[in-house]
Formats: structure tokens, sequence, C-alpha cells
């Protein structure tokens, strides 16, 4: 079955190369299908002299991927399994209207488990987000700054670099489990302020540390902690962007609900981009909490780790090399966690639930670009050891993924 699929992967990507024609670095030639792929072929509606609704627009992505892990258990016992793993389909609409308002509304329609030993469901699986935003310098002036905006409702919650990315323009096929350990994929509930002055981009926030619940699959109530945030980035030209972020989270959450398994976290990232390479770089650093946070004491106190990500065009625009080292750890025995996909996965051997002090990791790829990030097929090697209170244990995962978007 799995050899199946990749064939089928494969096989689809030689027919984006054939329609694309002859691929080389000087003609940068696209194909007719590419340019309706990357010109916003949901745009329903635009017209900013329109009395009501000034644009409309579709959104989807979808996004395959499988995978093959080689390893070793803390009991020493050699382990080996394979999945495949409908990532996202996610349909969303945007729209501006009344000159100073706009809205998001985006679901995920599949409900992939079956890594974890669960089922696979399509159908409506919950919101991804679900906002009403306010343009406040359209209605009120932007004062010192170039634009000022504030939302309320279901937003994507970012802290560190691969969290602001997003997972159609990610590099890798997965974000770094240093980065999933502060980002969590949470899709909380709250206000957001954002504001752009120069090569300046702010923004702060308070959400609710409210988990979603069957009455709540949207929008989440205030009755637990509140979660603050506060964001900034600078471009300093061209090629450098560096960018801070800060989240204290107020939550009890033995006996509180919260979204997020730690009490503080903060992230300093930049990123270089020379055109033909570049490298991005993170360094987070935060605490778990104490017994009010998590009853293991076990899983309590500061962590710490960075992330180095360098990349390089070898068919300009087409054919990318990326690279990828991790490393993340903490002051308690498992104060960290590797990735649920797929190294804790159902059927993978004694790894301690993936839990530890000590997690490196090491990931190589190529991403062949068959229309930009809106059609591209990545595949990678994601080597990574971790060092539990059982003793230490590592793997080796091959990724193969398709990502689509428009």
């Amino acid at each position: 079955m799995k050899s199946r699929i990749f064939l089928l992967l494969i096989n689809s990507s030689l027919v984006g190369h054939t329609i694309a024609g002859s691929i080389t670095a000087d003609t940068g030639t696209a194909p007719d299908w590419c340019g309706w792929l990357g010109g916003k072929p949901g745009l329903l509606h635009k017209d900013s002299n329109h009395p009501w609704i000034q644009s409309l627009q579709l959104e989807g992505r979808f996004q395959y991927q499988i995978g093959y892990v080689d390893g070793e258990g803390t009991d020493g016992v050699d382990f080996h399994e394979d999945y495949d793993d409908y990532r996202r389909f996610r349909l969303g609409l945007k729209s501006a209207f009344l000159d100073v308002l706009d809205a998001k509304v985006a679901v995920d329609l599949v409900d992939d488990n079956r890594f974890r030993g669960e089922e696979l469901d399509w159908g409506f699986a919950g919101f991804d987000e679900a906002w009403l935003g306010l343009d406040i310098g359209k209605a009120f002036g932007t004062g010192p700054f170039d634009s000022v905006k504030l939302s309320y409702g279901r937003h994507k919650f970012v802290i560190g670099n691969e969290a602001h990315t997003s997972s159609a323009r990610l590099l890798t096929v997965e974000r770094s489990a240093l980065s999933n350990k502060v980002y969590e994929s949470a899709r909380p509930t709250g206000a957001l302020l954002a504001a752009d002055a120069g090569r300046w981009s702010f923004s702060t926030a308070a959400f609710s540390s409210t988990e979603d619940g069957a009455d709540n699959e949207s929008l989440s109530g205030w009755q637990d902690g509140v979660i603050w945030y506060g964001g900034a980035e600078y471009e300093i030209d061209e090629r450098w962007k560096v960018g801070a972020d800060f989240v204290w989270n107020d939550a009890d959450a033995v006996d509180e609900d919260s979204i997020l398994s730690y009490r503080w976290a903060t992230s300093l990232h930049a990123t270089y981009d020379a055109g033909r390479w570049g490298v991005i770089g993170d360094v987070i650093v935060g605490d778990n909490g104490g017994s009010a946070m998590h009853g293991n004491n076990d899983r309590r106190g500061g962590f710490h780790g960075f992330m180095v990500m360098p990349y390089q065009w070898i068919i300009d625009k087409k054919l990318q090399w990326v690279g990828q080292y991790q490393y993340a750890g903490a002051d308690s025995p498992e104060g960290v966690r590797v990735n649920s996909r797929y190294g804790r996965a159902d059927g993978i051997g004694d790894v301690n639930d993936g839990r530890g002090d000590s997690h490196h990791s090491l990931y190589t790829g190529l991403n062949w670009h068959l229309c930009d990030h809106f059609a591209k097929v990545q595949a990678g090697v994601e080597w990574q050891t971790m060092d539990t209170p059982d003793g230490s244990f590592d793997t080796l995962t091959w990724l193969l993924a398709l990502r689509t978007s428009f």
C-alpha cells in the first residue's frame, strides 16, 4: 500500500513537471496552471468602492504525507513502522466589508489520527480560525503608526519563527519539536491588536486559556486563566529580519483548563535571505511551571533550546535544499518532548512517551516547487535522539509530502 502511495506522489510530481515543460534557472518559464493557482483563484469579489462588501475570497489547502520510522527504544529493542497521513484539508472564507471591518472563518475537514492508533474521519473536524476585525486606522486614525487593527475571535497562536510561518510555506515537512513545544498548534479565543510603523511590526494579545469543548468548538469562554502575548519584528534591510515573542500563561492547569502546557516562554528569531541561499535561526527559553501547572514533578521547571535552518536553491525557485539542526533541553527529567509525528506514534517502541531532558534532531531534505509554495513536493529525512529517565532512544524518519494551497 505505501509503495503505491509513493509511486502516486512521484508520478503526480512528474506530471506537473511535464506540464511545466523544461524548467531551467535562466528562463524561469511557468505554465498557465501555475499562474492561475498563484493568481488568487478563490477571489470571488473585489471592489474597493462597493458600499457593503469590498472583497470576498475563498482559501484552501490540502496536505498529504507518508513516513517510515526506524529506531531503537530505551530498552535497546529495534523498531520500524510506516504511516500515511492526510495532514490538513482546510477551507476558509475571508471578507472585507463596510470599509473598516474584515472577518475570516476557516474549518478543518479531515481528522486523521491513524498515527495514534485511532481513526480517519472526513467532514467537519473543527474551526481553525474564526475572527472579526476592525481597521482602527481607517475608522479613527493611525496616530504614530502606519496601520492599526484589532480583531476578536479564534486566532492562530504564534511564537517563534516556525509558528509565524504558515504550514503551506514551511521549508521542512514538520515544524521542529522545540517549536511545537511552545506553539502547541493552539487556537485560542481572544483579542489581538496589531500595528505597523515603518519597518516595525507589533502585536499584543489577551487570550483565554480555556481549551475547546463540545459546547464551544469555535469560541472558548473566559472561565479559566488568561494568556498574555506580545511580539515585535524589525526588517533591517531586504535581507535581514529579526523578531521576538513573549507569552505568559497565568492559568493553573492542575485546577483549570489551559490550552498551553507551560507558564511562560520567549523566542528571539532572525532570518537572513540572500536570494540563492539563506538561514533562519531561533532561540527559545521558558518555564513549564511548578505544581500549579504539572502534577508530575518530572515535567516542571525550565526549558531551553535553539534551531538553525540553512537553505539553498539548486534550481532557482524550483528545487531547494534545506537543512535543520535543533536542540532542546530541560531542567527536569521529562521537561521536553519529541513530535507526535512520528517519534512517539502508535507502533513505535519504548520511548517513554517521547519525554526527556535532552533532545537533538538533524533534518535534511529537498523541496520541489511545482508552483512556488502553492504546489510543492517535499522529501526529507530526520534523525533524532532523546535522553529519558529510562535511557536514550533514537529514530530515523523518512518523509515524503505533497503540499497544495490557494
